[in-house]
């Protein structure tokens, strides 16, 4: 069945959304979406709803979201959920009464599955930063396990979604890591069957967990990927596809809860050493490819020449597009900093009312452009309003990067130990690693034993 034109406008304002705010997206295992049939997907909740719009616009089948019903009355986000085709849940925190009923979305839901729809569940039920799983709420089983069941069960695809500074724009970026179907063939499902229902939720709880990097705080999290920053560059062979970086992760991450128990002292000293290295490299302003390939003569030569030209060539059209969206990008950091959202919703707050200040502060513009310049002035205000943007925000980029480089070349020639001593620390917290890592069972490192 072809899909609605309201949900071909929402998938393409997601990818654009998507592209434009994070600077990587990876998508692991889209093999596993079926491409036709009823179908749950149930994701990992992490970051409001920027994880909607992520798999709007990486997933193949149109997915209708179960979002919470006061989604429906904000401005701007209400427009999204019903573009999207989404099926309001009415939730007991959210109407203030003891007791809600959900009989309609049950039943939107269960006509939806029965047309070969696809659905989108998040089922820890709240957007949380953390990096761990929350407890699952039985909705979705209770979806798949509900009245209407003839033995044409839908499929339940789990679904990880992995963020590294998720809030950031064009610094954030994220991993969608799509699981096998969890299996219900063996469920039996007569009415009122609770233990069916919770023995499900449990499978699926499980299923997630192993799609995603799970650490006590984000400070644990961002020490894996540091630690995975180093391996990739330690061990270039084996870090060469974004599912082995991904499941090495999630093996560093069980590894560090295993050892947190039985090796402590060692954990923390390797911890310790680690947080070190990683201070060093941001005073410095050295990364670990830096380290890996150092400053041959002939490649700063011509590194200098290329990025200095592409700087000098492209500064009249990045000042350009400055002019065309300074007010607005400013509006909306003001904005949001005077909003103070939390973190799992900072990117949110970002997107929504940067879809508001935008459009409304180029409209103010090209007001302006008319009055100084006519519609001359006007045209080429419009025709060069999204180019020039764009160039804007990757010149800017080049700067910081090429900012960053020449601080860790001076810092190189200042020092001309540095390198190697760096080096030879990061070998040494790689050999410790793997030491620590001999300790831990197989099955813990691979997330099915405690």
């Amino acid at each position: 069945m072809a899909e609605p034109a309201s949900y071909r406008l929402f998938r393409a304002l997601a990818r654009f959304l998507a592209g434009l705010f994070y600077r990587r997206v990876e998508v692991i295992g889209l093999e596993r979406v079926p491409p036709t049939g009823a179908l749950i997907v149930a994701a990992t909740h992490q970051q409001g709803l920027m994880d909607g719009v992520l798999l709007a616009a990486t997933l193949p089948r149109r997915l209708r979201p179960i979002a919470k019903a006061p989604l429906f009355r904000y401005p701007i986000i209400g427009q999204l959920v019903r573009l999207a085709g989404a099926i309001p849940v009415h939730r007991r925190q959210d109407e203030g009464v003891g007791a809600v009923d959900n009989e309609a979305m049950f039943g939107a839901a269960r006509q939806a599955l029965g047309q070969g729809d696809a659905l989108l569940i998040f089922p820890e039920g709240v957007s949380q930063p953390e990096p761990a799983l929350m407890p699952l709420r039985t909705g979705a089983a209770r979806l798949l396990l509900g009245p209407g069941d003839d033995g044409q069960r839908a499929v339940l695809l789990p679904v990880g979604l992995m963020f590294h500074e998720p809030g950031t724009f064009r610094v954030g970026t994220a991993v969608v890591l799509i699981g096998e179907p969890v299996p219900t063939a063996d469920l039996e499902t007569p009415v009122g069957d609770d233990d069916a229902v919770r023995r499900l939720t449990a499978r699926l709880g499980s299923a997630l967990q192993r799609l995603i990097v799970e650490a006590r705080d984000r400070h644990t999290l961002d020490l894996v990927h540091a630690a995975e920053a180093i391996w990739r560059e330690e061990m270039r062979e084996a870090a060469a596809d974004s599912m082995a970086r991904t499941a090495w992760r999630q093996r560093a991450a069980r590894a560090h809860g295993y050892l947190a128990r039985v090796e402590p002292a060692r954990l923390g000293a390797l911890r310790g050493r680690l947080e070190r290295y990683v201070r060093e490299l941001e005073r410095t302003g050295l990364t670990d490819r830096d380290l890996s390939q150092g400053y041959q003569l002939r490649a700063v030569l011509r590194y200098a020449l290329r990025q200095g030209l592409a700087l000098v060539l492209g500064l009249p059209l990045a000042l350009w597009g400055v002019v065309n969206h300074a007010l607005p990008y400013s509006l909306t950091a003001v904005a949001v900093r005077a909003l103070r959202p939390e973190a799992d919703v900072e990117a949110t707050y970002k997107v929504v009312v940067g879809l508001a200040l935008y459009p409304l502060s180029w409209v103010f513009e090209g007001w302006l452009a008319w009055r100084i310049g006519g519609g001359w002035l006007l045209a080429i205000f419009l025709l060069s309003l999204l180019p020039t943007g764009f160039f804007a925000l990757s010149w800017a980029q080049r700067v910081n990067r090429v900012r960053r480089d020449t601080r860790g070349l001076l810092t190189v020639l200042e020092d001309r130990d540095l390198r190697s001593h760096l080096l030879g620390r990061r070998r040494a917290i790689m050999a410790e690693f793997q030491e620590l890592l001999r300790l831990v069972p197989e099955p813990v490192l691979d997330g099915i034993a405690p």
